[in-house]
């Protein structure tokens, strides 16, 4: 059975799996439509990056199913998982994976080189998320010589490359700064609305969720991209997911989560001790004509 663009980028139905007799994910049960974001949430050890394992094929669960696009994970074989990691989605991780002896170009072009893609399409492609995530010139640099925000970028560059249409975040701005942090999230806001990627984006860190779930990217006549604040009615299609001890113990919109009088939300927000609101917001990060002190990273 082909995977079909009519059936959900991703379900869940009453998945369970446990390490040593310790339970990670119990009874998980959900659907991530297509051109929608899911973030999700919970305490460390809550089961959120092994939900994401589970959705790459990664791991295995003990019960329940789970499928792309209409095909169950459990019936495909490794050489379908690849080419579903391949092309159907993309994903990006806490640790740096990049190759340190390849250059930007090499290490954007490696999955395509990987699944025989010709040259004058990775070429094309290459190009065009490098462009997209704001890495165009940077070529033939090494990573070691890229700042940490310009590493990140280039993660999300190699995951993005080809256009998947799911992408998997795992708390992509881990140990950025604000202005960098920033940057990764527009990226994601991007890739969600211009691109209609259906994603699954893991956090704990609770501004991130009214600046996904609030702010919406267009692209004028001109071309020209702005992310800007909806109005109420007109927001982008995201809701939250909350996970504790591999439960699901919440699911709605981000205004609904920020109203919940629930424990362990309430728990989470006591550990986010930052003032958010003094955080640095531009309108476009990648602006050039920023000042010496507001260098983009």
């Amino acid at each position: 059975m082909s995977a079909s663009i009519d059936s959900p980028a991703i379900e869940f139905r009453n998945v369970s799996l446990s390490f040593d007799d310790a339970a990670a994910l119990v009874d998980i049960s959900f659907t991530l439509s297509s051109g929608e974001m899911i973030i999700l949430t919970g305490a460390s050890g809550s089961g959120k990056s092994v939900l994401l394992r589970l959705a790459m094929g990664l791991l295995k669960p003990d019960s329940g199913q789970i499928f792309l696009r209409g095909r169950e994970i459990e019936s495909l074989d490794e050489s379908e998982l690849l080419a579903i990691r391949g092309g159907l989605m993309g994903m990006v991780f806490q640790e740096d994976s990049l190759f340190t002896g390849m250059t930007v170009y090499d290490n954007t072009a490696y999955r395509l080189e990987e699944h025989g893609w010709s040259e004058t399409e990775i070429e094309k492609a290459v190009r065009e998320v490098l462009q997209f995530v704001g890495l165009e010139g940077e070529e033939e640099k090494f990573p070691e010589a890229l700042s940490g925000g310009m590493k990140r970028r280039l993660e999300i560059a190699r995951a993005m490359i080809g256009w998947p249409q799911i992408m998997l975040y795992d708390e992509p701005t881990m140990g950025l700064d604000p202005i960098v942090a920033i940057q990764v999230l527009d990226l994601v806001i991007r890739a969600r609305d211009l691109n209609k990627v259906s994603s699954l984006y893991v956090t704990k860190k609770f501004y991130e969720i009214p600046h996904l779930a609030k702010l919406s990217a267009a692209r004028s006549t001109s071309g020209e991209v702005s992310i800007n604040e909806t109005t109420p009615g007109s927001q982008a299609r995201t809701r939250v997911m909350v996970l504790e001890k591999g439960r699901i113990i919440f699911v709605g919109t981000a205004d609904e989560f920020q109203k919940s009088e629930l424990p362990a939300i309430n728990e989470l927000a006591a550990l986010d001790h930052h003032d958010h609101t003094k955080d640095p917001y531009f309108k476009d990060p990648w602006d050039k004509r920023r000042h010496p002190n507001e260098e983009i990273l």
